[in-house]
């Protein structure tokens, strides 16, 4: 009986998994036999692929033994379609086994033959790259996205036909990527537009400088929501390397597009505080997929009205804050997803949130139990805290224009490269990467540079974990302001940033 083998790849959270599609054809009864942990939407490929192989005017064999290898490897999605139907056509000896042994197919079929486009395409081809496999063939409308991977040849498909007239030796009938464009800077909102708040916006810049978490606390209609969208503004564009894992996270969530394919701006993602822990976090059946954090990897998570989430929402963030991934445990293993970002947080000091302080009509119990939804775990893990004023005025008056985004970015392009230098031979960054241990170890301040800050840790001011954090503040205050150590003045400064009562 003929024998046939070809290529797809299984996901598993970020990472993935070439698996061999191996068909055996024979005589006999009909019958058509998956085997290798399909799930239901793998396990209904054999009827959608029999009915595209029909309808593009081949012959389906009568009977079909289906194996995906590794066999103990859950699979799931229809993005085996291609392969399966390609592996039966070459057991039936419909198209020749040339090259399709060294080939990744990926793609659904539709029943009259179309391929439709998958997401995961990005992950899917860097992995077969790691594997060594050098040509696939993919969706044409994830073309682009397949292209950015270097060492592997890609071609997109319309039909099924046109993937056959390529074995059989036509050249024209599948695409060929293009070549690729210059990727611009997106627009971004200008800080230009921020009225007043002259302490937020410089609390937003030390944040930028630093990759530090950030808390605004203040009235509605005082500027939090749009401070908190300007921040992306201020942050460098992401490094290819950084451009790519991003790339890789959004294309498994479904959300490039053919003309934008590479992911370049840092991210901005804004969950509303009804969506549930799953989509927070990541989740779902069978394998685990990602979530808010992790399609903020690399750019800002904002969480406005903070004080809505539910207590396990915000507990969530907790270990993907502190170690920039997450890992979900599922029936069909565990998934990990990178969530390296910066959380912005945003709320009113009470739950009446009048424009003044004055006009609150809400008890001291009320105002304490409502900001008691976030933690004091969590709070301690937020470096900046920015009381944020009402709005008394819309002209500047004797402060002069404000100044615009690319002006800020400027110096925390500045502050970033200082810091990147520092800490370039230990494999950081920016200073809110920086382990505590690790900063005292090899950075010590001086002793009268902290004396501020012990004092603190006497008085229960500050934990252990937030004087670490006071320090990566004052070091990127230093960095602000060229100096090559941090002195007295910017711990006070860091200190001050995380005082209680601006929260």
């Amino acid at each position: 009986m003929p024998l046939s083998r070809t290529w797809s790849v299984a996901l598993l959270g970020v990472d993935g998994q070439p698996v061999e599609i191996e068909a055996d054809v024979g005589q006999g009864k009909p019958k058509v036999q998956l085997l290798g942990l399909p799930d239901s939407a793998l396990n209904e490929a054999k009827d959608r692929v029999r009915a595209a192989v029909r309808n593009s005017g081949l012959e389906w064999p009568d009977q079909v033994t289906l194996a995906l290898s590794p066999a103990d490897l859950p699979k799931g999605g229809s993005g085996y379609d291609l392969g399966l139907a390609c592996a039966v056509l070459a057991g039936a000896g419909s198209v020749p086994q040339t090259m399709l042994g060294g080939t990744v197919l990926i793609g659904e079929l539709a029943l009259d033959g179309r391929i439709r486009p998958v997401r995961g395409v990005l992950p899917r081809l860097l992995a077969a790259k790691r594997s060594g496999l050098k040509h696939a063939v993919v969706p044409v409308e994830t073309l682009a996205e397949a292209a950015l991977v270097d060492g592997v040849e890609t071609r997109g498909a319309v039909h099924l036909t046109d993937v056959l007239a390529w074995f059989k030796g036509d050249e024209s009938a599948l695409i060929e990527p293009g070549p690729p464009g210059l990727v611009a800077r997106g627009e971004v909102p200008d800080l230009v537009d921020v009225v007043g708040q002259p302490e937020a916006r410089w609390a937003l810049e030390v944040a930028a400088a630093g990759a530090h978490n950030m808390l605004l606390v203040g009235p509605p209609g005082t500027g939090k929501t749009m401070l908190a969208e300007r921040l992306v503004g201020l942050l460098p564009s992401l490094t290819p390397d950084e451009a790519l894992e991003v790339t890789v996270i959004h294309s498994i969530v479904g959300a490039l597009s053919a003309d934008v394919p590479l992911v370049t701006l840092p991210p901005f993602i804004a969950p509303h505080h009804s969506a549930s822990v799953a989509a927070l976090v990541g989740g779902g059946v069978g394998m685990a997929r990602p979530g808010a954090i992790s399609k903020a990897h690399r750019g800002v998570l904002f969480l406005d009205e903070a004080c809505e989430y539910k207590a396990p929402h915000m507990e969530a963030l907790r270990t993907a804050i502190e170690e920039g991934e997450i890992r979900l445990a599922r029936r069909d293993g565990v998934a990990r997803y990178p969530a390296r970002f910066q959380l912005v947080l945003a709320t009113n000091p009470c739950p009446c949130a009048p424009p003044r302080d004055v006009d609150c009509r809400c008890s001291p119990i009320e105002r304490r139990k409502y900001f008691s939804r976030l933690s004091g775990p969590l709070l301690d893990r937020i470096d900046i805290r920015t009381r944020m004023r009402p709005i008394t005025a819309m002209e500047a008056g004797g402060l002069g224009p404000p100044e615009t985004t690319a002006t800020v970015r400027e110096r925390v392009a500045k502050a970033r490269t200082r810091a990147a230098e520092r800490w370039a031979e230990h494999g950081w960054r920016t200073n809110a990467e920086v382990p505590g241990p690790e900063l005292r170890r090899y950075f010590q301040l001086p002793a009268k540079a902290v004396r501020l800050l012990d004092r603190g840790l006497e008085s229960g001011f500050v934990s252990a974990r937030g004087a670490d954090r006071c320090i990566r503040i004052a070091w990127t205050l230093a960095d602000l302001a060229e100096k090559d150590c941090p002195d007295s003045d910017d711990v006070a400064a860091a200190l001050e940033f995380r005082d209680r009562r601006a929260a």
